[in-house]
């Protein structure tokens, strides 16, 4: 009679184990759909709020897809990795994620063999465009209605700090950093002026780091220099 016992709950519960394993994978499925919606509206409003009238697409990827993409830049897809955005914790810093991202595929689109060239350009040689779409992402979440500050707390969030850049292909996290705040102080004096984010962790945490090279940007102001700033 026991056995007859054990027999029945183990076909029961095997059973049931493949529908609450399709439900878990189901639930997944639906998160993952509605984060690609989300962050396919993110972008698509940032594109049409900038007039940006050449064609891109959103393609958001979590860790457990094993479905091979092909190279966002060449292929003008922006893929979104999980990890690219799990620091992000509101609208405004996804679309500082979508505003650089935007940035590059957009400028993949000029140049001769209708881009090719510079999107090879644009792989080879990040350092030298990094700045550049920093302040251009700037420019696209303003006018997309986003608080530019949010890439500020994004990148302070997400991106490491190296100790040097003289070879590195990349610039200092906090080279830009301070870029894109002079840029916002310069343009766009209004978002520091009446500052949503003065008691936002990351924020507090960049003007801690950032001591210093402010000094010097504040010195630049000062003395009404128009030269680059050597920020550390």
């Amino acid at each position: 009679m026991r056995r007859r016992i054990c027999i029945v709950i183990s076909l029961l519960i095997m059973c049931l184990y493949p529908v609450y394993a399709i439900e878990e994978d189901n639930t997944i499925i639906i998160n993952d759909r509605q984060l690609q919606n989300h962050i396919s509206n993110i972008g698509l409003k940032i594109l049409n709020s900038n007039k940006i009238d050449v064609r891109m697409i959103f393609v958001y990827k979590n860790k457990n897809d094993k479905i091979k993409l092909e190279p966002g830049l060449t292929k003008r897809q922006i893929i979104v990795y999980d990890k690219d955005i799990q620091f992000a914790s509101e609208d405004a810093e996804i679309a500082a994620f979508l505003s650089r991202e935007i940035c590059k595929t957009a400028e993949s689109y000029t140049g001769i063999w209708r881009g090719i060239v510079t999107s090879v350009q644009i792989k080879c040689a990040p350092k030298k465009y990094q700045i550049f779409f920093d302040k251009r992402a700037v420019d696209f979440m303003v006018k997309a209605g986003y608080n530019p500050l949010a890439l500020i707390t994004f990148m302070n969030k997400s991106y490491p700090q190296k100790r040097y850049d003289k070879i590195s292909r990349t610039n200092l996290t906090s080279k830009r950093l301070m870029n894109i705040y002079e840029y916002i102080y310069t343009k766009y004096p209004y978002y520091l002026k009446n500052n949503e984010y003065i008691e936002n962790e990351s924020y507090q945490n960049f003007l801690l780091t950032s001591i210093n090279n402010r000094k010097k940007l504040e010195e630049k102001i000062k003395t009404g220099s128009k030269k680059a700033i050597d920020y550390e």
